[in-house]
């Protein structure tokens, strides 16, 4: 591996970095005497492009589901007419629920808020949607397979990435938990 050496003395290399930090850190403003912890953001951009791309999706899916429905709708027996009619009313008021969540729950990094958005996304959202897609019944038409379609890789894609994003964050904050145990520990054998 060749080694990269750099044509300003060391020294003076010393002298700039600290003066570049000097400088743009301490800017005379009222938070500059305030010295931030590092801390690591576990926040999970894959996760975040889904929900971003999902959210202008969503309503081009609702108005295909819905204009489907009014085309199928006279040829539907009454169960099934009722069952599609609660599925849309379903997906749409836990879909704005579940993109809050996932928002919340992925930037500020808050387990609960994204265990919530994991769960609603697994437990309501995936299986209505196979039954749009899988119950010949309800005399799926070919846009309606193409739009549930792109509709279900976004939300298998967005079911895996919150479980990843998940078991990061509980990771880091497992991690975090430990040693601030430590930090008590010492401070309480110290006094």
């Amino acid at each position: 591996m060749p080694v990269f050496y750099s044509p300003i003395p060391e020294n003076l290399q010393m002298g700039l970095a600290y003066m570049g930090g000097s400088v743009f850190t301490n800017n005379r403003t009222a938070d500059s005497d305030f010295k931030r912890q590092q801390e690591d953001l576990v926040s999970h951009l894959p996760l975040q492009m889904l929900l971003y791309f999902n959210m202008f999706y969503f309503p081009c899916w609702w108005f295909s589901a819905v204009f489907m429905l009014e085309v199928k709708y006279p040829y539907l027996p009454g169960y099934y007419q009722a069952l599609l009619i609660t599925g849309i009313v379903l997906l749409t008021l836990i879909e704005v629920i579940r993109l809050y969540l996932g928002y919340i729950g992925n930037l500020k990094e808050k387990v609960p808020e994204l265990a919530a958005f994991w769960l609603l996304s697994f437990m309501f959202q995936l299986p209505v949607l196979l039954f749009f897609l899988t119950d010949e019944g309800i005399l799926i038409l070919p846009l309606e397979r193409a739009v549930h379609s792109l509709y279900l890789t976004f939300l298998l894609a967005q079911i895996v990435a919150s479980f990843l994003a998940l078991r990061t964050m509980t990771r880091k904050l497992t991690l975090l938990f430990h040693l601030r145990q430590i930090v008590l520990n010492k401070r309480s054998h110290s006094c």
